[in-house]
């Protein structure tokens, strides 16, 4: 048994005009203890969705996800409240997760007060001095707000709170999505670092291709709720055998101008394909 396993997830939403989103369309994966799955598409493609099913965070409508052998659907609110510590998940943008309100000390030891609430405080604070610097950062910024820090700051403050509990798996939704190149770079170093001196497993969403290549084992592609394709990375990104891969991969920047010709011929292949099946669905 793989140490994840989501089987068949659903999660579908109602618009204000009535009509059905189907926003995750019977996904299935599976992740290997300490590897990492990297999961892409453009956006609305439900990658997002996906992560929060996996640590239900969102309802499935359908579909059952284990984590290390735990039926995590299957959980009452008390038991998934105190497996959270374990399962854990950096979000996309650092300042909007973090309370401006709060000190860097208050934050990262949040997850500490919810599940070790006996803990002195004095062994808190050295436990979040400790995570900060492991990040990157330096323990005199625990009595700083996040509005004195710079974005890059703020992810590593996000990644800290993340780990100060010692998971075992932890979603990164575009962790890096808002930063610029060489900060972007750094924290991906730092992600890296970490997953393999803690063993971490990691889910790893993003529509950067080229920072999935680089972070992750296996990848995923997800388009319009469905999985249409995945495998190990180096299969996947070197020989795509969905038009729809072949699309996303023509689509990063290209050092040789030449290669536009191929790019427009799989975007041609991709709009044919599209209307075959629109004109199937006519004749049917």
């Amino acid at each position: 048994m793989a140490f994840i396993e989501a089987y068949d997830l659903v999660k579908r939403y109602i618009r204000p005009d009535g009509q059905e989103l189907v926003a995750v369309d019977h996904v299935g994966f599976a992740i290997e203890r300490g590897d990492s799955l990297g999961v892409i598409g453009e956006s609305g493609s439900g990658k997002s969705t996906l992560a929060r099913l996996v640590l239900r965070l969102i309802e499935p409508d359908g579909g059952s996800v284990s984590i290390d052998g735990v039926d995590v659907r299957g959980l009452r609110k008390g038991d998934l409240r105190r497996r959270r510590s374990g399962w854990q998940i950096v979000f996309q943008e650092p300042f909007a997760s973090l309370n401006p309100r709060m000190r860097i000390e208050d934050i990262v030891a949040e997850p500490l007060v919810v599940h070790e609430p006996r803990l002195p405080a004095k062994e808190r604070r050295d436990r979040v001095v400790a995570i900060l610097e492991e990040v990157g950062l330096s323990g005199d910024l625990i009595e700083r707000r996040p509005g004195h820090l710079s974005g890059g700051q703020q992810q590593r403050v996000g990644i800290a709170r993340a780990l100060i509990t010692d998971p075992s798996f932890v979603v990164l939704d575009e962790p890096t999505a808002s930063l610029d190149m060489t900060i972007r770079a750094s924290v991906l170093r730092t992600l890296e670092r970490l997953r393999r001196d803690r063993g971490l497993t990691y889910l790893f969403i993003s529509h950067d291709i080229t920072t999935v290549e680089s972070m992750c084992t296996h990848v995923a592609v997800m388009r319009h709720g469905q999985l249409v394709e995945d495998g190990a990375a180096c299969d996947v990104l070197s020989s795509p055998q969905a038009p729809y891969t072949k699309e996303l991969l023509s689509a990063r920047l290209l050092v040789d101008p030449g290669e536009n010709r191929a790019r427009r011929e799989l975007e041609d292949l991709v709009a044919a394909e599209q209307q075959s099946k629109e004109a199937a669905g006519c004749a049917e």
